[in-house]
């Protein structure tokens, strides 16, 4: 059993190699032509470059790597199953002793590694290069925002609460436009604090610069008294840390699973809707585990019977597969979004259907026929 695997891990390994080759260089090709609009632009650290575009392009190789990865281990596999089959060296391996739950299980071992890489990837290597990558790309256009009016987070203290507006971060992680409002207990507007610019101090609390701060009385004091005072600056103390900011001014797809479960449980702690955060937080649990769905749904691959030359059209039912797959995953998460749908339910549903479809392939296939 120990060359059988040395032979089915080796000629999947390389198949998955050279297809996750071919598409990485093709989402390279893409977004370097989608960079060359860029180059040339100038800001206050100088031009962006044809050397800076191709820096920012392979940084975002890791992220696309994690999502092709599923899609890649079942091309991979389909192809060495069915090649295997066309050239009757499968029919040679069943009758060394290779049955079928003996090559299921060789198959669940070789996507463990899968399982194992891709978490690696999706949650160490991608977040990294990713935010390498951003913060390159802000240097040149001075900023790191969402939308028109930045991010928004919310702190709950015993006798107040905090919404914190940052519209834009710096490349050196500095915080600009921030405004806070502090609202009492009972909910009424107690301060406004505003700032050009804010960094994090060593204790988590935010050193603001420029500061104008405004003091409103309680509704139905009489005479009501806006008190406005202009500060050098101001220390304001809050738990809300820098990866908290940086979190919610980036796409939570790009975060690792840690940072999502925090900024999860702080969304919670403050009363904020976390669905979006939380369903993206499952699809990080689960996404790796698909590519053992991805080895299994190919293993009947390998108990077919090709003609010459008719394994290309197998291995393009594959891409097909893969590609159904990644468009239901996203398809998922943004219904279940919508539809309020349990977030574990949002993220694991493909999974499960492929899991589904997977065992139904190899019962009928593999154990029937």
């Amino acid at each position: 059993m120990r060359t059988i695997r040395r032979l089915i891990y080796g000629e999947v390994l390389a198949a998955f190699g050279f297809v996750t080759l071919g598409f990485l260089a093709l989402f390279f090709f893409f977004d370097f032509v989608d960079e060359l609009g860029d180059v040339g632009k100038m800001s206050v650290n100088g031009a962006y470059k044809l050397k800076h575009a191709l820096l920012y392009v392979t940084l975002r190789i890791p992220t696309h790597l994690y999502e092709l990865m599923p899609i890649a281990v079942l091309i991979g596999t389909i192809f060495v199953m069915a090649r295997l089959a066309q050239s009757s060296e499968y029919t040679i391996l069943r009758t060394s002793g290779l049955g079928p739950w003996r090559a299921l299980h060789t198959l669940l071992g070789l996507g463990l590694v899968f399982v194992l890489l891709t978490f690696a990837v999706g949650d160490y290597v991608a977040p990294l290069t990713d935010r390498s990558a951003q913060l390159l790309k802000a240097r040149y256009q001075g900023r790191i925002t969402v939308g028109q009016t930045g991010a928004w987070l919310k702190e709950k203290k015993p006798n107040s609460t905090y919404a914190a507006n940052v519209r834009q971060m710096s490349p050196e992680g500095d915080m600009r436009g921030v405004r806070v409002f502090e609202f009492d207990h009972d909910g009424f507007l107690a301060t406004l604090t505003q700032s050009d610019t804010a960094k994090f101090n060593e204790d988590d609390s935010w050193v603001m610069s420029n500061v104008t701060r405004s003091e409103f009385s309680r509704p139905g004091q009489n005479p009501a008294v806006v008190k406005r005072t202009t500060l050098p600056s101001y220390t304001l103390p809050t738990t809300i840390t820098a990866e908290m900011v940086s979190v919610a001014l980036l796409r939570p797809d790009r975060m690792g699973t840690v940072d999502l479960y925090q900024y999860v449980q702080h969304l919670e702690a403050n009363g904020q809707r976390a669905q979006r955060y939380e369903i993206e937080f499952w699809r990080k649990v689960f996404y790796p585990l698909s590519c053992i769905v991805m080895v299994v749904l190919a293993l009947p691959f390998a108990y077919l019977h090709f003609r010459s030359g008719g394994i290309m059209g197998y291995v393009f039912g594959g891409v097909m597969v893969g590609i159904s797959f990644f468009l239901l995953n996203n398809v998922f998460g943004y219904i279940g979004n919508l539809r309020d749908w349990s977030p574990w339910l949002a993220a694991a549903g493909p999974g499960l259907l492929y899991v589904v479809l997977s065992l139904g392939a190899f019962g009928f296939l593999v154990l029937r026929r």
